[in-house]
């Protein structure tokens, strides 16, 4: 089962607003996609949310698009930032990343994101949100959140 954003942000609005504030915090984060031989790849990324939607755009015939092409699993992780402190947790989030051929939504998102042209963009279908943060100096906190499924909380000590 998968989900867009939008259908993340209305089962769980406060996890949806502190994912979009990490991602929001820095430019670039990592994305990880599957090589042709099945072996991982980790590239940065900028990421955008816009209309309900996770985007992903890329340069043409970037590795990690045609990795995307290929197989479109992949995971991305939110710019931790410098030091220690990671200011609203640790987030990642799985699924499937799907190449938009329309050139009418292509152009919608070059209107709003101002791309450099000629570009790959992705729309994202969730299929898990994860958020590790340290609570009260004492307690591992892992919050993870599936389409379908409640909102899981786990608190380590």
């Amino acid at each position: 089962m998968t989900a867009n954003w939008a259908t993340f942000t209305e089962a769980e609005p406060d996890l949806a607003r502190t994912a979009e504030e990490r991602f929001g915090a820095f430019t670039h984060h990592v994305l990880a996609t599957l090589r042709k031989d099945g072996s991982p790849r980790t590239t940065g990324l900028e990421v955008r949310f816009l209309n309900g939607e996770l985007w992903l755009g890329m340069m043409p015939d970037s590795l990690k698009a045609l990795d995307l092409r290929r197989d479109p699993r992949f995971a991305l992780q939110a710019n931790p930032g410098e030091g220690q402190s990671m200011g609203g947790g640790d987030v990642r989030v799985s699924g499937r990343a799907i190449e938009v051929e329309d050139p009418a939504q292509k152009a919608a998102y070059g209107e709003e994101v101002e791309p450099p042209e000629p570009f790959h963009l992705f729309r994202t279908e969730l299929t898990e949100v994860v958020r590790t943060y340290v609570e009260d100096d004492k307690y591992l906190v892992v919050q993870v959140w599936k389409p379908g499924e409640p909102l899981r909380t786990i608190k380590r000590s």
